[in-house]
């Protein structure tokens, strides 16, 4: 998708975390996403996918850091021209909830991975200037700030066709899968950034899919993505 993406002008700054001995950069760094190749490629798989088969609803990631993933979801769209689905980008834009405000199984862990949890607090305007530097902060982005359980519930959604969830915590994880997957259509994708490196956020997807008899198959995608397709 890189190579497509690039034919019609569009190229996400983007460094791989398994080619990178620093791969988060600095406060100054130029990336947007430190999603991998094979992540993003399988992002823009699934993409197609639904542009395909027609399943109906707009895209939405649920963490988005600098913006990367969502830029390049809406860089997607722009690819194949497609002027009738959103994307939703939800952030607290202000890094991850204080440890009061935490679901106790997210107060133990050091989610900063000794950069300062701070330093994930990218500022909703420093978003849309990543967005509006590649030409793709239009009506067809919509921005929903504010702590998941706050803002997903009461989100003017209607359905959805693609899900992305990367917010490393077992409860931020736990509120947008019960906020979004009711609106996901059959046919659609859940996408879980976090899944093979924490555990909290794996349980969280674990006791999810238990509660809910969701038994489509799960896909790995590298050691940190899963996926599956929404078949009921």
């Amino acid at each position: 998708m890189q190579q497509v993406l690039a034919s019609r002008g569009y190229a996400l700054v983007q460094r791989d975390p398994q080619g990178s001995p620093s791969p988060w950069g600095n406060r100054a760094s130029p990336c947007e996403t430190i999603l991998s190749i094979p992540r993003l490629d399988a992002m823009q798989h699934c993409v197609e996918s639904v542009l395909t088969d027609c399943i109906p609803g707009d895209l939405i990631e649920v963490g988005t850091w600098r913006g990367g993933g969502s830029i390049f979801l809406r860089a997607v769209l722009a690819a194949y021209d497609v002027r009738d689905r959103k994307v939703w980008v939800a952030d607290s834009f202000e890094g991850f909830p204080d440890q009061v405000h935490r679901d106790p199984a997210d107060r133990a862990v050091d989610y900063g991975a000794g950069l300062g949890e701070d330093f994930f607090a990218v500022d909703l305007a420093t978003v849309q200037a990543n967005f509006d530097r590649y030409g793709l902060l239009d009506d067809q982005v919509e921005f929903l700030k504010g702590w998941f359980h706050e803002t997903l519930p009461v989100a003017p959604i209607d359905r959805l066709a693609l899900v992305q969830i990367d917010g490393d915590l077992y409860g931020s994880t736990r509120d947008a899968l019960e906020a979004l997957y009711p609106k996901l259509s059959v046919g659609g994708f859940l996408l879980v950034d976090d899944y093979g490196v924490h555990e909290t956020c794996r349980r969280a997807v674990d006791e999810f899919r238990a509660a809910q008899h969701v038994d489509e198959p799960i896909r790995r995608i590298g050691e940190q993505m899963v996926l599956w397709r929404r078949e009921a």
